[in-house]
């Protein structure tokens, strides 16, 4: 039987996308819905880290503790070099605590007025963290660098992704497909060096 690997997130868009990330892999992949103990809901951990990697590795401890099984969890942001690279690792509550995706877009196109196109580079970051029960972290890191339009595009992706626009391209992420996406996002480039490391796990096992 495949060993089960829970995909530590509470953000249906992001479980979906590193799910699929996962695809084929001999592991029993789940997302928290799928593994949900009959209490109901798990308390989401707190992500008080300092860095993307130090909330990658909170988040996937505490899944894994909860449920006893392998875990993989992510953390990632939006880095925006004219703003001091905000949001940074509030990049999900950006527009406060409460705040959903239309909110955060907004406020980022607002702190971004008047800000011209050449001076509006950033990128997105990646780091996933894999954790077995009572073993140490395995930990990869994904960035692509772009920029930030000045109005959304696309209705693909989830969070900024419909501001983003990647190196190289004249399409934000929100324009594209996920299969083309996922080849070449922070988070397809992380995961694409997880896949490999998980790979060459389940091969010496």
């Amino acid at each position: 039987m495949a060993e089960i690997l829970l995909i530590g997130s509470g953000n249906r868009g992001k479980a979906f996308e590193l799910a699929g990330l996962l695809e084929g892999l001999p592991w029993d992949v789940r997302c928290l819905a799928d593994y949900a103990p009959a209490a109901g809901p798990v308390p989401p951990p707190v992500e008080d880290g300092l860095t993307f990697e130090e909330n990658a590795v909170k988040k996937a401890v505490y899944f894994s503790d909860v449920f006893g099984a392998a875990c993989l969890a992510d953390d990632s942001g939006l880095v925006v070099d004219a703003i001091g690279g905000a949001p940074g690792i509030y990049s999900a509550r950006y527009a406060g605590p409460e705040a959903d995706d239309k909110a955060n877009n907004a406020k980022l196109l607002a702190d971004l007025d008047g800000v011209a196109e050449a001076d509006r580079t950033a990128r997105f970051v990646c780091y996933a963290a894999f954790v077995r029960p009572g073993e140490p972290p395995h930990v990869e890191k994904g960035v692509v660098e772009g920029r930030i339009g000045f109005r959304p595009r696309g209705s693909g992706g989830f969070g900024y992704d419909p501001l983003f626009i990647p190196e190289g391209h004249t399409r934000t992420f929100g324009e594209m497909e996920m299969a083309e996406k996922k080849l070449i996002s922070h988070r397809g480039l992380a995961l694409q060096k997880m896949r490999a490391y998980l790979e060459r796990l389940a091969a010496r096992e």
